[in-house]
């Protein structure tokens, strides 16, 4: 790939952030894409809940980032589907507002793999949180059933041949596992290589939040609702019982109860967005997510 020294660029990549209202997290993942050499042809970052200060402070630091906001909470599900929607370019490097490339030639990176793997719709990269040590970039590679939205690249052209995300303010447990589901649905595979390295700047202590451990039991039965045909609900159910079983063995039980009376209100809600899938799809996802592939190029 030629990259020249004045303004170097990787062709047709865009990079794309989801963004609230941590602003100096945002702004220090926004630096850092910023020095990737070479650096993304376009970045787009969207701004949930109205949060106009997070707004103006990006427009301050980085007056040429493009950056949509909505009025009321879509998530990071509904802020990638805008942003995937307006990127102009078919490789789209998806972050959160607190996780960025490691490797400052992450982008050259990209280009490369999906040169090498035609056939992957997204690459997941290997993930490290704070206080965790980062291990080799190896070029090894597997065919994976998930990914993180936060660490991850899609093909635009495949994400909105799925209908992209459901918008839930509380996605935990649903939306990278209900696209990956739909992707399946059409053909689509997902790689995961260590080559690709993001560092996510948090100790996860916000998962154990109440609010949190509500929406992973609503959203596991929301997933089964939605894509799981009839015949395989019970396995829906024993997803469930096994999340609040996980749940209760690590001492987060405040929010279980909330999390299993939300589920009928929760279902009714989202009604508009089931689309069912065949069973022995869902099997295949199953299967895949206990066993990866070594991939091949």
């Amino acid at each position: 790939m030629k990259t020249t020294t004045n303004n170097p660029q990787a062709r047709g990549v865009t990079a794309v952030v989801t963004a609230h209202s941590r602003i100096a997290q945002t702004l220090t993942t926004l630096e850092k894409l910023h020095a990737c050499q070479p650096a993304p042809d376009e970045i787009l970052v969207h701004v949930d809940g109205n949060s106009r200060q997070c707004e103006a402070a990006i427009r301050r630091a980085f007056p040429q980032t493009k950056v949509l906001h909505s009025e009321n909470p879509v998530g990071p599900g509904g802020g990638r589907n805008k942003l995937l929607a307006e990127a102009r370019h078919e490789l789209v490097a998806s972050f959160d507002d607190d996780s960025y490339p490691v490797d400052t030639d992450f982008f050259a990176r990209v280009v490369t793999l999906f040169e090498q793997f035609p056939s992957a719709s997204i690459l997941c990269a290997a993930v490290y949180h704070r206080g965790q040590t980062v291990e080799l970039d190896s070029r090894r590679a597997d065919w994976v059933s998930d990914f993180s939205g936060g660490a991850c690249v899609y093909r635009r052209s495949v994400f909105l041949a799925t209908s992209g995300y459901v918008p839930l303010p509380m996605a935990y447990g649903m939306e990278e596992v209900d696209l990956a589901l739909r992707l399946r649905a059409l053909g689509g595979g997902i790689l995961r290589t260590p080559w690709l390295r993001v560092f996510h700047d948090t100790d996860l202590r916000r998962h154990s939040s109440p609010q949190v451990t509500a929406a992973s039991i609503a959203n596991i039965a929301l997933l089964a609702y939605l894509r799981y045909p009839p015949s395989l609900w019970i396995v829906g159910l024993g997803q469930c019982c096994n999340r609040i079983l996980w749940l209760l063995r690590n001492g987060r039980w405040r929010g279980i109860l909330s999390g299993v009376l939300m589920i009928p209100p929760y279902l009714h809600s989202h009604r508009e967005y089931r689309q069912k899938l065949q069973a022995h799809l869902v099997w295949s996802y199953l299967a895949l997510r206990r066993a990866p592939r070594p991939a091949e190029p």
